[in-house]
């Protein structure tokens, strides 16, 4: 799952040297500080971060985001991704949920149920289009950009995903969830739950953009993680046996 290998999500991971050595969160921030804002002399700041240039401190940043922005990618676009997870399952949207609540009277709630699986698998059937967006944020990143992660709050990373890909991946799974709600049969389940639904003397009346419901709710899921890989890191660093990784956070 997501947290056995989100160690390299973010540059706050450590490596084994780095563990053995006991570093806590602090010191890395100032090693981070120093490595960035000194040139490659290590003139001042901490012993961790003298040797270390600004590119060095960059370039294990993009190994740690790639990894773990990988590693929820593949955890949500995988089956189950969505709808076995209560933290980011999706809802039906608001006016269906009012009109499962008018069919349970007549025992037709088991088609809004089925739905609303149905919208949880069209979410991981889009998921992995925010793979290559992920990595072309990362590859675009600055030494600036990396700065501010690294000295930002305990989500600026996944603030920095947000930023730079937030819109383009709404608008890029649009058409994916569109082709995928037809696949997974969630029109046509829709379309026959109407039927039924319809024929219920006074239902109110249903309107439900399942698209743009499937595109929010989905996106949401992944920042979501995203923001939780951070916070994992932040707070509890895991070693991890990537070179790159021990040079920046290993102090050798």
């Amino acid at each position: 799952m997501i947290k056995q290998t989100s160690a390299v999500f973010l540059c706050l991971a450590l490596g084994s040297t780095a563990s053995a050595a006991g570093l806590k969160l602090d010191d890395l921030k100032d090693a981070a500080k120093a490595a960035i804002e000194s040139s490659t002399s290590g003139s001042g700041g901490s012993s961790l971060g003298a040797s270390l240039s600004s590119d060095e401190i960059t370039k294990g940043l993009k190994e740690a985001l790639t990894t773990g922005s990988n590693a929820v990618v593949d955890q949500l676009g995988a089956a189950k991704g969505f709808s076995g997870d209560p933290a980011i399952r999706i809802p039906l949207p608001k006016s269906l949920v009012k009109a499962r609540n008018v069919a349970k009277k007549v025992g037709l709630e088991g088609s809004f149920d089925e739905l609303e699986l149905k919208l949880n698998e069209a979410a991981e059937q889009a998921t992995p289009k925010a793979r290559a967006l992920f990595v072309d944020a990362i590859q675009d990143m600055s030494v600036d950009d990396a700065k501010g992660i690294l000295q930002g709050p305990d989500d600026a990373a996944t603030e920095y995903f947000r930023s730079k890909t937030g819109a383009d991946l709404q608008s890029q799974m649009r058409p994916i969830v569109d082709g995928a709600l037809a696949d997974v049969g969630a029109v046509t389940t829709f379309n026959k739950l109407l039927k039924k639904y319809n024929a219920i003397p006074f239902a109110p009346k249903v309107d439900a953009d399942l698209t743009s419901h499937v595109v929010e709710k989905g996106s949401g899921g992944i920042f979501h993680y995203l923001a939780e890989e951070e916070k994992a890191i932040r707070e509890n660093p895991i070693k991890r046996t990537s070179q790159i990784l021990q040079r920046v956070f290993g102090g050798s």
